[in-house]
């Protein structure tokens, strides 16, 4: 029963949405502005011809580099600040810096060294991710119970042993909420990445159906896309999370 409601609810709230959408754009009578038969028309289009999953592979393509680089660099320097207290102490402050400062923000400096092509955007999707991962990686080494250590120091475990079996698997949820709340960030900056991506992505797509005849039924549905996307994104790492080396961590 708990399963419908989780299913009727939502898709009740979203019927609404669309209905009073229809309702206002008819009652206005907008030129400009489309109506939701319109979105899914233009979309269609987009999919017969083949251009649509061309731009949603480009920006997934580009959202997995970046965020996968930012796994292999966010991850390690998390574990490493938070063994280590004096490094911790040292770099701690320059990320608190570098963390608030919007991808955004880094488009002009990202064009002059990369110049525009795919790394720029890759380059900006990294920074939106990579920053949560290390704070939510050091802070989950910071709240093992020190007992565990001293435990295992007790019974002569290695570093590399004490890293792999005690550590890691005890930080694992900090680090899969840090993946999750850093891949919602890398997909939220996309369109903004991709304004200076080459001709492919949605970001892109965005740009040049505003552009083209202000295609707004297009721009409108590729927001729907990536919103979409977002969600299936962020269901993937919520059942990451329910697997059973991790989901100890959370009370349901």
């Amino acid at each position: 029963m708990n399963k419908l409601k989780n299913i009727l609810y939502p898709s009740a709230v979203m019927v609404g949405l669309l209905a009073l959408w229809w309702i206002v754009v008819e009652q206005t009578q907008s030129l400009i502005f489309p109506t939701p038969l319109e979105v899914f028309t233009g979309m269609l289009q987009l999919a017969q011809d083949g251009s649509l999953w061309k731009h949603i592979g480009a920006s997934l393509l580009r959202v997995a580099t970046g965020f996968i680089m930012a796994v292999l660099i966010g991850v390690p320097m998390g574990l490493w600040m938070g063994r280590v207290e004096g490094v911790y102490r040292t770099l701690n402050p320059l990320f608190q810096i570098l963390r608030p400062i919007s991808p955004i923000a880094w488009i002009p400096l990202t064009i002059l060294w990369f110049g525009v092509g795919n790394t720029s955007p890759v380059f900006l999707i990294f920074l939106a991710s990579v920053f949560p991962l290390i704070v939510q990686t050091s802070a989950g080494v910071h709240t093992i119970e020190q007992r565990y250590l001293r435990a295992a120091e007790n019974f002569g475990v290695s570093r590399a042993v004490l890293l792999r079996q005690v550590i890691f698997p005890a930080v694992l949820p900090e680090i899969l909420v840090g993946m999750r709340v850093g891949l919602g960030v890398a997909w939220l900056v996309v369109v903004a990445a991709e304004m200076i991506a080459p001709v492919s992505g949605l970001g892109y797509l965005i740009i040049d159906s505003r552009n083209a005849g202000s295609r707004y039924d297009l721009v409108i549905g590729v927001m729907i896309i990536i919103g979409l996307i977002g969600l299936l994104l962020d269901t993937g790492m919520r059942r990451l999370e329910r697997l059973k080396s991790i989901r100890w961590r959370y009370g349901r």
